[in-house]
């Protein structure tokens, strides 16, 4: 099995990174081939731009879902893009693992879904959730907090941790027709002890160990909603 972790933390001695290191051996243990996407390592650019392209669509009006497919019609990516699109389309798992930034994504990650995520490859008008072009994918996130456990819930200060995580889970994963496994969480990292962050490790392999026994998250389904025609989500002439 091959898989992909897309890591963004900017401090090679973090708690992510050890989360990240756990990742790699657990799952070569297991047999997996396993790729790491380090993002600030890459100095990756996250910003969407002309630059992306070294083809061209209309020189005239800048239409990012446009600009991509003609890329991918022509050979057209940049490097950057062409290779970790490679790496994503090659992927049996995608493994997001990153800090909680102000409820949601750092933004280098953000930009590496915008830039990678291309119209034609990642999705299509038609070709979302369980019809969506990466199907037969899995995908979980690694997500680490500064709150406290106590928080995030339904009723608690900063809300349930699957409802911040739901333009991930649902408009990113699901939307492009992975299986999206159950989030992994490790809270209050920065104010807990060793003993217990030497614990949140073993739950980590411990998780990743029962990957296979896992129940996906629920995702809707396009025929759902009959008559609906999908758009407007992505990069488009807006």
């Amino acid at each position: 099995m091959n898989t992909l972790i897309v890591y963004a933390h900017p401090e090679p001695r973090s708690f992510n990174a050890a989360l990240r290191e756990v990742a790699v051996d657990t799952l070569h243990g297991m047999g997996h081939a396993v790729v790491v996407s380090d993002l600030y390592a890459m100095g990756f650019a996250p910003v969407v731009g002309r630059a992306d392209f070294l083809t061209q669509h209309n020189p005239e009006r800048f239409n990012v879902s446009l600009e991509q497919r003609h890329a991918v019609a022509h050979g057209g990516l940049a490097p950057d893009i062409a290779r970790e699109l490679a790496r994503l389309q090659a992927a049996d798992l995608v493994i997001l693992q990153f800090p909680l930034w102000w409820f949601g994504l750092p933004a280098i990650l953000k930009g590496w879904i915008d830039r990678v995520f291309v119209s034609g490859v990642s999705y299509g008008r038609s070709t979302v959730f369980e019809n969506g072009k990466f199907r037969g994918k899995r995908a979980m996130v690694c997500v680490t907090t500064g709150g406290p456990a106590q928080s995030f819930g339904p009723d608690a200060l900063n809300g349930d941790i699957l409802d911040l995580l739901m333009p991930l889970h649902r408009g990113v994963l699901g939307f492009t027709g992975m299986t999206v496994l159950p989030p992994f969480t490790c809270f209050h990292v920065p104010y807990e002890g060793d003993a217990a962050r030497r614990q949140m490790l073993q739950a980590y392999r411990s998780r990743l160990g029962e990957l296979d026994r896992l129940t996906p998250l629920p995702m809707p389904r396009t025929d759902q909603y009959p008559g609906l025609l999908v758009h407007g989500q992505r990069p488009c002439a807006q």
